[in-house]
């Protein structure tokens, strides 16, 4: 994938660890900097760890789906960006929150946020994608600084920015998905 596609794929995985950011901030509205860094670490970690993982795990099927990977990754994509956006008008963004100085709460919140980077990784095993850390690392980098944001505007602003980043999330995905099975049909 290029850096574009990667950036672009980085800013959709975010959406959820910035929606969960957003009731982070707004359940503590006096959050220290320091433990603000500390939950989007967590986020970010998770989301950039877990589509290595998934790349790991495609790889190792690749050869028996390679004539139909490309519908997996879309139909994958596709459910991803699916239920994101049914999540959005779904989500009650302030429940769950309470206790956001719990590592257990904080390591739950952000394997739940990063279970689709765990699929974008296996999808990136089927596009014969050999650069998966490079791509982990922007996905991590980009959501730590989703993660802080969304803190900081749950802080300052407010509950009714949350499902709307999580709808733009699942189109992001969904678009993403629509452009790999174009690129495979058409050889683009």
């Amino acid at each position: 994938m290029d850096l574009l596609t990667v950036i672009i794929l980085a800013i959709g995985l975010s959406m959820d660890s910035f929606a969960v950011s957003i009731g982070c901030g707004l359940a503590e509205q006096k959050i220290s900097f320091r433990h603000a860094a500390r939950i989007s670490f967590s986020f970010a970690f998770f989301q950039g760890m877990l589509p290595v993982v998934g790349w790991f795990l495609g790889t190792g099927i690749k050869e028996y789906v390679e004539g139909f990977d490309h519908w997996i990754a879309f139909f994958l994509l596709l459910f991803l960006g699916g239920k994101m956006i049914a999540e959005s008008f779904n989500r009650d963004d302030e429940g769950g929150m309470s206790n956001i100085y719990s590592w257990k709460h904080i390591i739950t919140l952000s394997i739940a946020t990063s279970i689709d980077a765990l699929v974008v990784g296996f999808t990136y095993a089927l596009a014969s994608t050999r650069n998966i850390f490079g791509g982990a690392l922007i996905i991590g980098a980009v959501t730590f600084f989703f993660a802080m944001l969304g803190i900081k505007i749950g802080k300052d602003v407010g509950s009714s920015l949350g499902p709307k980043v999580e709808l733009i999330g699942g189109l992001i995905l969904i678009g993403i998905g629509i452009k790999v099975l174009i690129q495979h049909l058409f050889s683009i």
